[in-house]
């Protein structure tokens, strides 16, 4: 019995429906601000490999008609940041960064600039301001 394997369809998700600790998340957003972080150069204790390839870093402010969340950019990513730009982030993961969310896009993931969207951002709804604690459940 052959078993064809075809690729699911992106279920696109909304800014406000993303919780800590998810990944796989593919959503629509328009770049609202974009600031460059220290360019990571090399520093002891790192291999050579990786000191000779300084990480450029930019915290972007992304959203849609939902919310805005802090998007981690880097290294090329950062070029695509444009302010006013829509992207579509695929295979986007949250992180935690001070116990507020970040979203990123790895190496298993893809940013591609898109038509641009017909939504305003809503922009007083941002998910990084919102502080989560981290909670050990202990099962019985």
């Amino acid at each position: 019995m052959a078993t064809t394997t075809t690729k699911r369809k992106p279920v696109f998700v909304k800014v406000d429906q993303l919780k800590p600790g998810t990944n796989g998340h593919t959503l629509t957003v328009k770049v609202v601000s974009s600031k460059p972080v220290k360019t990571v150069g090399g520093r002891g204790g790192r291999s050579a490999v990786l000191a000779a390839r300084p990480s450029r870093i930019a915290e972007c402010l992304v959203g849609d008609e939902t919310g805005t969340i802090i998007f981690t950019a880097r290294n090329e990513q950062v070029d695509l940041m444009n302010v006013g730009a829509t992207l579509i982030l695929r295979n986007a993961k949250i992180d935690m960064f001070k116990g507020s969310m970040r979203l990123a896009v790895d190496r298993w993931g893809r940013i591609e600039v898109t038509e641009p969207a017909n939504f305003e951002v809503k922009e007083d709804n941002n998910l990084s301001l919102v502080e989560y604690e981290l909670v050990n459940v202990v099962e019985e």
